[in-house]
């Protein structure tokens, strides 16, 4: 079989053990994520909303993970193809590959129907008990059998209304109210993607003045056609000015104020992952405990509309078109697409002292945040 660059980043996870290290240090670096969301909203470079929707699909990428946890949990314990192994991007990216999350998609939709078909959890249990006294072995297939329907009712649970849900290849578009001013509606729009091509969850956040008739998530025309524009758009390799004008341009009464694309990752693990360069040998000659042999890249591009232009739309009418400020720093503008793009890294306490010594090129303007001694949350420059 022929194998593609592609294939060459994905690797399987088939130790029980490392599988379930995995996860565990995914769940970690999650509850890292909603502090720094915390930090960066008493810092002012959030909102109390954007910070709320931001900690949402944090939440709902943890609850991803912890079903993923659950599903693959026998991984190693029993033979045959059950249950599988979980496949990871571990080249610039360290997150499961988006297949694993359309597959758990699929199971979302038919959880019901499976937990129908399956022993109650107290039953298995039972059994279990009457093998591992009377037969004097392993149950590991029961146990498999358990490790699935804890799956399938974590998916079941994270269908409720009740629930933020799970993080999934797509997540689409919701209207927040923000304010009103002379008739004019601004709404926080937020939608988020599992890019498949980079294997990482994407975040966006719109800021949108609306000029129409109807507000904009009570338009049985507008708000369909906008949900679809945003979902088609969502893709990295768009800079964010091609999805802005895009936008502004197919939306007479819609107005983009602000656009932010928020990355979140990649994670870098010495024991998990392959990564080059400086992260790399901070890695490497941090020696960290186990748990503490990461890190997390948060990336924050940001544009922002500096006016707006009256531009003619037809014989007798003009629409508004806004014109959005580029990085003017090094002619950067017209590469980025962006007005600025930010970089943060999260990591335990032992790999940034390791990075504060090497000081390598290029990490000087990165924001930092370690996490100290009982997740404690320090914000470094």
């Amino acid at each position: 079989m022929v194998t593609t660059p592609l294939a060459d980043d994905h690797a399987d996870l088939t130790d029980t053990l490392v599988v379930r290290r995995y996860f565990a240090k995914m769940d970690r670096i999650m509850g890292h994520l909603g502090r720094v969301t915390t930090e960066m909203e008493g810092q002012g470079q959030l909102s109390r909303l954007e910070s709320r929707v931001l900690k949402g699909y944090v939440g709902r990428l943890s609850a991803t993970l912890s079903a993923l946890s659950l599903k693959y949990m026998m991984t190693g314990r029993v033979e045959g193809p059950v249950p599988g192994h979980p496949t990871f991007d571990r080249h610039e990216s360290g997150f499961p590959i988006a297949q694993e999350l359309m597959v758990m998609a699929n199971d979302a939709v038919q959880a019901e129907a499976h937990l129908s078909g399956m022993a109650s959890e107290t039953e298995l249990k039972d059994r279990m008990v009457r093998e591992i006294v009377g037969g004097l072995s392993i149950p590991s297939k029961l146990q498999y059998a358990l490790s699935q329907r804890l799956y399938y009712e974590r998916l079941a649970e994270l269908a409720l209304p009740t629930v933020n849900g799970l993080f999934l290849a797509r997540n689409d578009p919701d209207a927040q109210w923000i304010s009103e001013d002379r008739g004019r509606r601004r709404y926080l729009l937020h939608w988020a993607v599992y890019d498949h091509q980079i294997n990482l969850p994407v975040i966006y956040l719109m800021e949108v003045d609306d000029s129409g008739h109807d507000p904009l998530p009570r338009s049985n025309t507008r708000w369909p056609a906008v949900r679809a524009h945003l979902m088609a758009q969502s893709l990295s390799g768009l800079k964010l000015l091609t999805i802005a004008t895009g936008f502004d341009a197919d939306f007479a009464d819609l107005h983009p104020k602000r656009l932010r694309r928020i990355h979140l990752g990649p994670m870098y693990s010495h024991s998990y992952t392959l990564q080059s360069g400086p992260i790399s040998d901070v890695l490497a000659n941090a020696n960290a405990p186990a748990g503490e042999d990461w890190a997390l890249v948060w990336t924050v591009e940001d544009l922002i509309s500096d006016r707006v232009e009256e531009v003619k739309a037809g014989w007798f009418s003009t629409v508004e078109r806004q014109i959005f400020t580029l990085d003017p720093f090094g002619g950067r503008g017209a590469e980025t697409g962006a007005t600025r793009t930010e970089r943060m890294i999260i990591l335990p306490e032992r790999p940034f002292q390791v990075l504060a010594e090497m000081n390598p090129p290029g990490f000087g303007d990165v924001r930092k945040f370690v996490v100290g001694t009982g997740g404690q949350l320090i914000s470094q420059r």
